[in-house]
């Protein structure tokens, strides 16, 4: 009988954190490039680029790419098969507004499955500089939602976009 009363409890503590955690998601850094909105949107919305400033890819610079499409156009999939630190996925493009947004959407196979949609902004701060903003978000689904209240993504993964668009910066203003 203790041991059904332990089960019971344990199972209404798990519905209890499944309704109080959190079922959204979303993330985003900026960097301001010294660079004008007409040279960095054309070079942020070729995915093949991130290989040059993507914390993911110095994680793991061996990993496997696949190319489907057309880059830089809506549709273009970008397919990666890598260690530990960045699992298996694809990203899409899934929409474009010259020199303002592009739309992308990330499925990720391993370690675990899930989609999020992520962007990357750009804002012209004056004729030679330009804001970049990268952020993603997502739905946490049951039991996903519970762990993420043990999972800080913004520490997670708010340092990799810093570190990127660090890089990103310094490629562009080369």
């Amino acid at each position: 009988m203790i041991f059904l009363y332990i089960v019971l409890g344990f199972l209404i503590l798990l519905i209890l954190l499944a309704i109080i955690a959190p079922k959204n998601f979303h993330l985003e850094r900026s960097i301001i490039i010294e660079k004008p909105i007409s040279e960095v949107f054309p070079y942020l919305k070729n995915i093949k680029n991130q290989d040059n400033w993507s914390p993911w890819k110095k994680k793991d610079p061996n990993m496997k790419q696949e190319f489907f499409g057309e880059d830089g156009t809506v549709g273009f999939i970008a397919r990666w098969e890598g260690n530990k630190d960045v699992g298996v996925g694809e990203q899409e493009i899934k929409g474009i507004v010259e020199n303002e947004q592009i739309d992308t959407e990330l499925r990720f196979l391993k370690p675990f499955k899930s989609e999020s949609d992520a962007f990357l902004k750009v804002k012209e701060v004056n004729s030679n500089s330009t804001e970049v903003v990268w952020g993603f978000s997502g739905v946490n689904k049951v039991p996903m939602n519970i762990m993420m209240l043990f999972y800080n993504m913004d520490k997670a993964v708010g340092k990799d976009f810093d570190e990127g668009l660090n890089d990103l910066k310094q490629v562009l203003e080369k």
